[in-house]
């Protein structure tokens, strides 16, 4: 991306791919991701996933959704111990590590924010 530019990121087509069958926890959920900036040492770029369930390890990230709905259960020891649950406008901050469930009932779209080392492991 230029120094002044633009991108819609609403519009930004983002190849999906299926989510592992060990993390599928309902339905057959894709995702998609398209790194879109590099600067002071973050990345901000666009997510997607289409409806389903999956699980996940978390890295330190923040992000705002654009579309969708959604909600992310944080796991501790297997159990459910908080919920978040997240539609446009929604801005939560994720921690490394954490263990989370999605579960998507209308494909989400969001722009998020990592530290660039941590895209890179």
């Amino acid at each position: 991306m230029d120094a002044f530019s633009s991108v819609d990121v609403l519009a930004a087509d983002l190849p999906l791919v299926e989510v592992p069958r060990e993390q599928v926890t309902s339905g057959s959920p894709r995702t998609g991701v398209q790194p879109v900036l590099d600067v002071f040492g973050v990345e901000i770029g666009i997510w997607e996933m289409t409806e389903g369930g999956m699980r996940d390890i978390e890295i330190d990230e923040v992000f705002i959704v654009l579309e969708g709905e959604a909600s992310v259960t944080l796991l501790v020891d297997g159990l459910e111990t908080e919920r978040i649950d997240l539609r446009p406008g929604s801005l939560c901050r994720l921690s490394a590590g954490s263990a989370t469930r999605w579960d998507v009932s209308r494909a989400l779209r969001k722009v998020y924010v990592i530290e660039r080392e941590a895209s890179d492991s």
